[in-house]
């Protein structure tokens, strides 16, 4: 099959744009949840859009902190991350920074990342960064519930089904040549540990243009799938007895001027091809972790994929413990197979990207300033330690609860630093908000236990 790729910086071109048919465009930028908001402008605007013209209530969004009668936001969108709609192909999407009165708005998400993006940029180093897209792809039941497209019976271990991912390669296969319209090089993708769960794996980028590709391939994923019959959904854990959904951090730093990798090293005496650079690195990233975890598992439902066991197939795969390891999946923290990178998997498919990498690539570059040392790797299976054997080991858990993560994220002043004193307060508010309306739901757990039971 022969993949058109959607020609470089196109989107620094109007004529260009029109020529391919493109009549709209989306000024797109993100709520608190990363998920993409825009209005729809027709492309002769193409140069006033270009210049912020569009303009938004910051108050009628989630999270975005704003009264109404503020000035409202502006979408000021990026030329570089243009892309035209593969399923709609007469629009064009742009991942676009938010100002206010004149200058960039400190609550913009995008903003935050670029912030920390140049603070890296002035200690030399670029970050690099792919994620892992785990999803479900389901469809609406008549009784109102969801089950997988493939109606073939569940299996206790359907990780690696063939069968069942050949059953779902119509919307996989658009979706797949869509991505690598955009040059993203799908390397790999297959049905995961839950029923209708998927992975795919495609390159990293460095990190706002991941960001931005991650937003943009949750919008894309649900759009594709929904003219299929189904909707695909990126909330971490929809069935309690199944996996949940990751999407791993794969970090590295690059020398800004030559691109290479600063992780890499063939004389690791640890035996994992990590530089020196890269364990400061990962100190720091393992120092900030509980504050992290708020902000890459940012849901309630976050923290029910965080746990050992859980899963029909037996362990969860979910990181749980504060550590990190070698090519082991035990640990939070590992270094794949090779070296030169590492992988943080608490993140989870709900996160933020722009507010998740601004967090972990701050933490980071702390390890480096401090020259930090993460100790030596756990290679042991970690999943079968006693609370006795972590606790002479040092090893904590991970927040067990979106409160604690959030309570831990209030104490670290690295997160102030990073989100600034609007989005702080505002991160702090919403999450509070929102562990206190599940904790007052009745659900139906509790119904099914206590009706009945006195």
């Amino acid at each position: 099959m022969t993949v058109l790729t959607q020609p470089a910086n196109i989107g620094y071109d109007v004529e260009a744009l029109a020529a391919a048919g493109v009549e709209f465009m989306l000024a797109s930028y993100v709520d608190i949840h990363g998920v993409s908001k825009s209005k729809m402008v027709p492309i002769a605007h193409y140069k006033r859009m270009m210049s912020g013209s569009e303009l938004c209530t910051g108050a009628a969004l989630e999270g975005v902190p704003q009264d109404v009668s503020d000035e409202e936001v502006a979408s000021h969108p990026d030329p570089a991350s243009c892309k035209i709609l593969p399923w709609d192909k007469d629009i064009a999407w742009f991942a676009s920074d938010l100002w206010t009165k004149g200058k960039p708005f400190s609550a913009c998400s995008r903003t935050i990342l670029k912030n920390v993006v140049a603070k890296a940029d002035a200690m030399g180093y670029r970050m690099n960064l792919g994620m892992e897209a785990e999803f479900f792809v389901l469809k609406d039941d008549a009784d109102g519930g969801y089950s997988p497209l493939s109606t073939r019976n569940h299996l206790e271990k359907p990780a690696y089904d063939v069968s069942r991912l050949l059953d779902n390669m119509d919307w996989m296969r658009e979706l797949v040549k869509s991505m690598n319209q955009f040059g993203w090089d799908v390397y790999s993708l297959d049905h995961e540990d839950g029923i209708g769960q998927f992975e795919i794996d495609f390159k990293y980028f460095d990190a706002l243009t991941m960001a931005d590709n991650f937003v943009f391939f949750r919008l894309m994923a649900n759009e594709i799938a929904r003219r299929h019959g189904g909707f695909a959904s990126f909330m971490p854990k929809p069935y309690g007895d199944r996996a949940g959904s990751g999407a791993h951090f794969n970090m590295s730093l690059a020398d800004k001027v030559t691109g290479k990798n600063l992780f890499e090293a063939e004389d690791d005496p640890r035996g994992c091809n990590l530089s020196k650079l890269g364990y400061q690195f990962m100190a720091g990233v393992l120092k900030h972790l509980p504050a992290i975890c708020a902000v890459v598992a940012p849901t309630v439902n976050s923290y029910k994929r965080l746990v050992l066991r859980g899963s029909m197939s037996g362990f969860t795969w979910a990181p749980v413990f504060a550590c990190y390891g070698d090519n082991n999946r035990t640990n939070t923290l590992r270094i794949p197979k090779g070296g030169g990178r590492i992988e943080l998997r608490a993140a989870d498919s709900a996160c933020n990207p722009y507010l998740g990498a601004a967090m972990v690539l701050a933490a980071g570059l702390e390890g480096i300033e401090q020259q930090l040392d993460p100790g030596e790797p756990h290679t042991e299976n970690m999943y079968l330690k006693t609370p006795q054997e972590l606790d002479a080991m040092g090893v904590k858990m991970l927040p067990q609860s979106l409160k604690e993560a959030i309570d831990m994220f209030q104490q670290d002043e690295l997160s102030k630093a990073v989100f600034g004193e609007s989005m702080f307060t505002t991160w702090i508010d919403y999450k509070s908000e929102e562990w206190i309306r599940y904790n007052n739901h009745v659900s139906d757990w509790e119904k099914a236990r206590y009706l009945k039971l006195f």
